[in-house]
């Protein structure tokens, strides 16, 4: 019995490791609304969720998120890109930690501890665009090394 869970283990751990991406993830799905992530970084996938897809559609509305950092955060930005076929439309990005001030309670985390959010999130939208697209989301540190990445994919047929 032992034997077989140890070859269990070592063949998970052995796929794990040819594996060259992670699994997509689905945070909701509705009739006119779906929201998939899968993590861009190859070294670490991460936790996502939102009670209902058509919480979206409102100005704020709560996430839950989840990591174990890898790196510290002293300093941590943030950029976000809009590609529809392809092509990057449109791009954010801004600056959520730094020297003085902090926009976000977990700023100053260390490498090895547990991130994780319960909470409101406001898009600053009126409207989550129709359509099918992509949303690149990228958080680096002060030493420009990815502490979380993600792309997001959105199907939106809800008529406003």
């Amino acid at each position: 019995m032992k034997t077989s869970n140890v070859l269990v283990l070592i063949f998970v751990l052995l796929y794990i490791n040819a594996s060259t991406e992670w699994p997509t993830h689905t945070v909701c799905k509705e009739d006119n609304l779906e929201i998939h992530y899968k993590s861009c970084d190859p070294q670490q996938d991460f936790a996502f969720s939102i009670d209902r897809c058509s919480d979206v559609t409102t100005h704020t509305f709560n996430i839950r998120a989840a990591i174990v950092l890898r790196h510290s955060i002293k300093e941590l930005y943030v950029k976000i890109d809009l590609i529809i076929n392809g092509k990057t439309i449109l791009t954010y990005s801004d600056t959520l930690c730094g020297p003085g001030y902090s926009k976000l309670i977990f700023c100053g985390k260390k490498k090895g501890e547990h991130l994780y959010y319960e909470g409101p999130v406001t898009l600053g939208i009126k409207e989550i665009p129709q359509g099918d697209y992509t949303i690149s989301a990228k958080l680096t540190n002060e030493d420009r090394v990815t502490v979380a990445c993600a792309d997001f994919t959105v199907k939106n047929y809800l008529e406003y």
